[in-house]
């Protein structure tokens, strides 16, 4: 099922085995603007996808035969730019961190409110579409900052290996790096990153913030688990230690 296509319409695409949830949120959004493709399974999924990537996948964990979360491994390897949010029932807290781990931007448990599930799908697209001021710190003096042998470039909005290749990080993993950029040698608590970085005005899932970390750590460290470049700070939270400064 798909909406009328438009130009200045975000493409989105819902994943839900339940037909009568999977109608409700593409009508929903179809109304605040979206171009809603709907999908029944994981299978339906990957066929629309290759079509259209859309700018945003909203992902049911539970589905019959692949799940959600080996659906979402799948997008961040072959649609790297696409944002996720998934939809997780209240006790599965194993599948949201899984979900995180995966690279997904969000996750809204059921049952939700559909105001709350928009906000959250709209704050993952301001993410992935602009770089996140600085409130209080100078902007880094150049348009890349090095992370090791990596190179974030602030204006692209990408990651380079020592290769110069891209590596694949999500809009959440992007404002993170350049929350560090912008602050090298400061260390930042959790509340702090989660106001500067994750953008969320709802309950804190505090452990959303170690898992995007231990991700970037295996993308820019020489030795993931002896990290150099984002340190963690006992009883604070993390700090950036530029090569140059150590």
């Amino acid at each position: 099922m798909v909406s009328a296509p438009s130009a200045d319409c975000p493409a989105l695409l819902v994943v839900d085995d339940e037909p009568e949830l999977r109608s409700l949120l593409a009508e929903y959004f179809a109304r605040h603007g979206f171009a809603v493709e709907a999908a029944a399974d994981a299978a339906a999924a990957r066929s629309a996808l290759a079509v259209r990537a859309p700018a945003l996948a909203i992902l049911d964990i539970n589905m019959p035969g692949e799940n959600g979360l080996s659906l979402a491994r799948w997008m961040r390897e072959a649609h790297p730019r696409v944002g996720l949010v998934m939809l997780t029932t209240a006790s599965d807290t194993i599948d949201r961190v899984v979900g995180l781990e995966l690279g997904a931007d969000d996750y809204v448990p059921k049952p939700f409110e559909m105001r709350e599930l928009l906000a959250r799908v709209r704050a993952v697209l301001r993410r992935a579409e602009t770089t996140a001021a600085a409130p209080a710190a100078p902007a880094p003096s150049g348009r890349r900052v090095a992370f090791g042998a990596c190179v974030l470039d602030l204006e692209e909005r990408r990651l380079l290996g020592a290769d110069a290749r891209d590596i694949d990080i999500s809009a959440a993993e992007f404002d993170l790096l350049a929350l560090f950029a912008r602050h090298p040698n400061r260390p930042l608590n959790r509340d702090q990153i989660m106001e500067q970085a994750h953008n969320r005005g709802w309950d804190v899932f505090d452990r959303s913030i170690d898992l995007r970390i231990m991700r970037l750590r295996r993308k820019i460290e020489k030795n993931p688990d002896k990290p150099e470049l984002i340190k963690t700070v006992r009883n604070v939270g993390y700090v950036f230690v530029p090569a140059g400064d150590r």
